[in-house]
């Protein structure tokens, strides 16, 4: 190994692992702020304003939540956040590349259906268990933080078990199917757009593998993944936000904002959801890159040592 460059070296699967994890986080920290923009808009029209209070807008979203409910209401949920990154991100995108290969058999230049199938297999296996960090989350963002408002929880941990003794299990994993479809959508488009993009840009040696690339491919996953992944991401926050009984199912739900709100409903708060995704996208995927490469860089010294 001594002589050979970090990037040279295929990461094992616990570095890839803990760097997407720790990326993940880095990534949510920052953009956090847009995320409960986004689920403050997709939850608006559902039901009657708080106080008429009407958001318009990402930065108006913002501008209204700090002048009412004050700077922190904008980091709402953001523990429950954490931690779904560091058990959804972890999975989903630390073992892409283990996926890719097992399905590949190990043979490099893997097609794209190969991609497609190995980002939908590692984001329903995240979901699966990540499950009840993001409907927590999900209700933090949702709640306001207003005088004379009720708050349905009051810390993560309360959050946890109000909703197990009220609504049982199927309550924490409520919106299961809606998830497992949106965050295959998302990881498969994400994952495979950014993995095709930097392919592309080094085969045809437009930039080199470093960040520029990494920033390009990121910014151009983040995009085309908000396109395809909105609909089914306004229908999973409004349907894990919802009380017992409002909505028969994740199917009722889409039917019902069809009905009432028109085809328009399925793309609220999409401007705020390609900032997200678009800066989520960038942080992590460039924070990841060198997270990844600095624990090789370690391995590699510590290798040498021993």
């Amino acid at each position: 190994m001594v002589g050979l460059k970090p990037s040279d070296i295929p990461p094992p699967l616990g570095v890839k692992m803990a760097s997407a994890g720790a990326a993940a986080c880095i990534a949510d920290m920052v953009t956090f702020p847009l995320d409960t923009a986004k689920v403050r808009l997709q939850i608006q029209g559902e039901k009657k304003a708080v106080g008429d209070i009407r958001y318009r807008g990402v930065f108006g979203t913002i501008s209204t939540m700090i002048r009412t409910e004050g700077p922190k209401s904008l980091y709402n949920g953001l523990v429950a956040g954490l931690q779904r990154q560091l058990c959804f991100a972890s999975v989903r995108i630390g073992l892409y590349d283990n996926v890719k290969n097992f399905y590949t058999g190990g043979k490099d230049n893997a097609s794209v259906l190969v991609r497609i199938l190995a980002g939908c297999t590692t984001g329903a296996m995240a979901v699966s268990f990540a499950q009840p960090t993001d409907v927590v989350k999900v209700r933090f963002q949702a709640q306001m933080n207003l005088d004379g408002v009720a708050r349905r929880y009051s810390s993560t941990m309360q959050a946890y078990r109000h909703i197990f003794q009220h609504e049982g299990l199927r309550g924490l994993w409520k919106g299961t199917l809606p998830n497992i479809t949106r965050n295959a959508l998302v990881n498969c488009t994400e994952l495979v757009t950014y993995d095709l993009i930097k392919e592309a840009i080094l085969r045809h040696k437009l930039l080199s593998d470093n960040l520029p690339c990494h920033f390009v491919s990121a910014f151009g996953a983040g995009f085309v993944t908000t396109v395809i992944a909105s609909p089914v991401d306004v229908v999973k926050t409004r349907y894990m936000n919802s009380p017992p009984g409002q909505y028969k199912s994740a199917v009722n739900c889409a039917w019902t904002m069809l009905t009432k709100e028109g085809p328009t409903a399925f793309y609220k708060g999409f401007v705020p959801s390609f900032l997200r995704l678009g800066s989520w996208n960038i942080v992590m995927f460039v924070s990841f890159e060198q997270i990844k490469r600095a624990m090789m860089v370690t391995k590699q010294r510590i290798e040498v040592v021993n």
